[in-house]
């Protein structure tokens, strides 16, 4: 039920400026401190998961295989070890950080075919027709040119070597 306790902010009880500052650097101070204590949550698990271990169990096998016998490869093996043991949960988690799909060639084209039609009718109801996704593309990949197109980047077609294309003046 609405009373003047909840309606802060509301247009009954409006912050001053000097509130809204103040309310400002203290999220702004606890997103800080989330990024960094998250920051060193992944540094501590990636140095404890690439740390080496001596276990008799994965140690031996592991470094038949060529890996160094580490946290992460030892969770990887027993992974594997559930998988191989029936365990559903185990093969499908497996399977997805591995890469694999469920998804056959034909089911991701019809995908990206359904996915290309809702973005161009959304587009249409948003009245954004010029195409506007489709340019930041093209210009992210001749942000990443091949080197084919590196290395035909300064020359003109049917310019010869040594040759310089004439300048027109034209602006």
């Amino acid at each position: 039920m609405p009373n003047e306790e909840n309606l802060k902010g509301h247009g009954f009880h409006e912050r001053t400026a000097e509130e809204q500052r103040e309310i400002a650097i203290a999220g702004g101070k606890a997103s800080g401190e989330a990024r960094r204590r998250k920051a060193n949550f992944r540094k501590t698990l990636n140095l404890l998961l690439t740390a080496k271990i001596d276990s008799p169990e994965w140690t031996p096998i592991l470094e038949s295989l060529g890996l160094d016998s580490t946290l992460e490869s030892a969770l990887n093996m027993a992974m594997i070890k559930e998988g191989l043991s029936g365990n559903v949960k185990a093969y499908e988690a497996i399977a997805r950080y591995a890469g694999q799909s469920e998804m056959t060639e034909a089911d991701e084209a019809e995908q990206k075919i359904r996915t290309d039609r809702a973005r161009r009718a959304r587009d249409q109801e948003i009245g954004d027709e010029t195409g506007a996704e489709e340019n930041i593309r093209a210009f992210m990949k001749a942000m990443r040119p091949t080197q084919e197109e590196l290395d035909n980047l300064f020359t003109e077609e049917g310019v010869e070597d040594g040759e310089e294309a004439e300048e027109t003046g034209k602006v």
